[in-house]
């Protein structure tokens, strides 16, 4: 019977086995330190105006492939969510402090 030659691990696949030997040594929590090690290297190195960017970007990416209706809609269900989290009572008041603050500040 001629032997089968084990084919080769895609780059991907490789990955995503580093990822799991790693995330079995040091646990989920190593990915979090890590990604926000990196996030305040970033900002130090960029700055504020890279983030900007980066979101301004990517929103015009968004809207670019799903349309200004796309921000409608999620717009919508974010508010439903925060009216079903807080009730209805919870925009009169924060509208009432958005009204004081505005008046302080002129």
């Amino acid at each position: 019977m001629p032997e089968e030659k084990e084919r080769e691990m895609t780059v991907r696949e490789a990955g995503k086995k580093g990822g799991e030997t790693v995330k079995k040594k040091y646990g989920p929590e190593f990915y979090s330190r890590i990604g926000k090690k990196g996030g305040e290297t970033v900002a130090e190195e960029r700055g504020r105006a890279f983030y900007s960017e980066i979101g301004k970007k990517g929103g015009e990416a968004v809207k670019a492939k799903r349309g200004p209706e796309f921000y409608s809609e999620i717009g919508r269900r974010g508010g439903e969510t925060v009216k079903e989290k807080h009730g209805p009572e919870y925009y009169s008041r924060i509208g009432k402090k958005g009204g004081r603050a505005k008046k302080q500040s002129t």
